[in-house]
């Protein structure tokens, strides 16, 4: 397994990752290959008047064989920003922003594949919702298995002082995003094709609404 340190720059204001199209080779049996991916948009619109815009940018992955050399050992390395922009009535309302990845093995994850995935755009009541998310990329997975896993570990004090980790950038104001460079995907176990996508789940609480809003990314081959 490869071991790569995870970057994940964290931003108040929407920021744009770019990325630069090509194939990196260290000879015909250990090529890296370089995947450029078209990210997505999504709007919500809240029943109170709020506008939510989710984006990912500047997203791609960078596949690479196995130190192992076999066929159920995959890396990968991606790369992606996730921007989030409010506007209307609870424009200056912040959020929290949970990016992470779906990783499946010969299983179609063109849905989305996660365990208690919310549907994009609903509205809800109470706790955050859960996409089933661990946090982490190194997974080990057999045929028909998927999961997914979130980018960030933040550091931070909880109520009592006491260390504790979060899985989302919180942001003030009316934009927010989350921008992060060559986090690991070690995937262990799957003998047969295998997939990954990204994801940006977004939590808004305005004076009237709380939603949570999720975007999906192109699904990508791992080999």
């Amino acid at each position: 397994m490869i071991n790569r340190k995870n970057v994940a720059r964290v931003a108040g204001v929407g920021a744009a990752a770019t990325i630069a199209m090509g194939l990196f080779s260290t000879g015909a049996a250990n090529a890296d290959t370089f995947v450029p991916l078209p990210g997505g948009e999504i709007v919500k619109h809240l029943s109170d008047g709020t506008v939510v815009t989710v984006r990912l940018v500047g997203e791609s992955a960078l596949i690479s064989p196995s130190l192992g050399s076999t066929p159920v050992h995959r890396n990968a390395w991606v790369s992606g920003s996730a921007q989030v922009e409010l506007s209307g009535t609870g424009a200056e309302a912040g959020g929290k922003i949970f990016p992470g990845y779906t990783v499946g093995c010969q299983v179609n994850i063109a849905g989305g594949g996660a365990e208690g995935g919310v549907e994009a755009g609903s509205d809800w009541q109470g706790e955050s919702p859960s996409i089933g998310a661990s946090s982490g990329g190194n997974l080990s997975l057999g045929p028909g298995q998927a999961t997914s896993f979130y980018i960030l570990d933040i550091e931070e004090a909880d109520d009592f002082g006491n260390e504790a980790h979060k899985k989302r950038n919180k942001f003030k104001g009316s934009n927010g995003s989350v921008t992060w460079s060559d986090s690991t995907i070690g995937l262990s176990g799957c003998g047969g094709y295998a997939q990954a996508r990204a994801f940006v789940s977004v939590e808004v609480e305005t004076d009237n609404v709380v939603t949570w809003v999720t975007l999906w990314g192109q699904p990508f081959s791992l080999g």
